[in-house]
């Protein structure tokens, strides 16, 4: 007699499929990027992100209260400040624009998780992560501006920093400027592994980050999305500088890079689902060429399956609504 294994025995229905399901998708995996600009008033779309907006700070409590009724219990911030100078300033006084939302926010809805993203490119004149001096990002210099701004974030009621600038040592920087001013026990999410990517074009519209002055682009201190040892490499380093969470960004072109770092650290991993990968779903999808919703669920489920405990998402809100 014939005999081969039965794998579709496990496939025989829907109830069937989801008993033996390995990988879940739940609501509480999910972090909403919220964008707020001191330049408009109410909000505006993004237009190579359909349906993801900048708020003023007088509409800002529209989206989070949506958000908060979908289910979704973190968010991350950013900012467009109204000017922008050499060093950042924008970033980290205490009347920024993200420290003023923060505030409003942690007000109206103290328990949600506000993630503060710690940078100086939506600040700088220059648009870049740090400070410029004769055409180089300067990188020991950059480290006190943004430990500025995590400690300013943090003063305003941020329950997470998550650095994104790439300098050498900021996490051992941040850690040392929290702890210094009180803070010990706010956790740092790690930008660890951040790649200087042709995905995070949309989102140099949303935020008005690109650089404008000396390099012109991140390659001298983002990292070559050709390394994986390398990626291994910033994973240790912010480990040992005292990072709660690490993430790997872009998600979906480097899922090898985000099962390689699960399978080398037991913290919390963060994929970030950036810009670019948003933008190119929601094309082909007005376009009619995919199912959006089959097509972001799997992308997302793919990122859990190659670790990923968190997901940042654009798609946050979406999903919420289907689960």
């Amino acid at each position: 007699m014939l005999q081969f294994d039965r794998h579709r025995r496990l496939r025989t229905s829907t109830a069937m499929r989801d008993l033996v399901r390995e990988t879940h998708l739940n609501k509480d995996d999910l972090i909403m990027p919220v964008f707020v600009d001191a330049t408009i008033n109410g909000r505006e779309e993004i237009p190579s992100m359909p349906g993801i907006y900048r708020y003023s700070l007088d509409s800002i409590l529209d989206e989070i209260t949506e958000i908060v009724k979908l289910g979704i219990k973190s968010i991350i911030i950013f900012g467009v400040p109204e000017r922008k100078d050499e060093v950042g300033t924008g970033a980290w006084e205490d009347n920024g624009i993200v420290q003023q939302a923060i505030r409003l926010i942690k007000k109206n809805y103290p328990d949600l998780i506000v993630i503060a993203d710690t940078c100086l490119c939506e600040y700088t004149s220059t648009g870049h992560c740090g400070i410029l001096k004769d055409g180089v990002v300067l990188n020991d210099e950059s480290l006190k501006y943004l430990t500025k701004t995590a400690v300013s974030q943090v003063k305003a009621g941020a329950d997470i920093i998550a650095p994104s600038n790439a300098m050498d040592g900021y996490v051992a920087a941040i850690r040392q400027g929290l702890d210094e001013a009180g803070y010990k026990n706010t956790p740092i999410m790690s930008y660890a592994v951040k790649f200087a990517s042709s995905f995070y074009g949309p989102f140099r519209d949303a935020a008005d980050g690109s650089p404008k002055e000396g390099p012109k682009d991140r390659k001298t201190y983002q990292m070559d999305p050709a390394n994986r040892l390398e990626a291994l490499r910033e994973v240790a380093s912010d480990e040992k500088e005292g990072a709660d969470f690490v993430m790997v960004k872009p998600a979906m072109a480097f899922l090898d890079i985000m099962r390689e770092v699960r399978n080398h650290t037991l913290l919390p991993l963060v994929a970030y689902n950036v810009s670019g990968e948003y933008a190119m779903i929601k094309a082909a999808a007005a376009n009619g060429w995919i199912n959006e919703d089959q097509i972001v669920y799997e992308s997302l489920v793919g990122m859990k399956r190659a670790g990923a405990d968190l997901i940042i998402t654009y798609f946050a809100k979406d999903v919420a609504k289907k689960l």
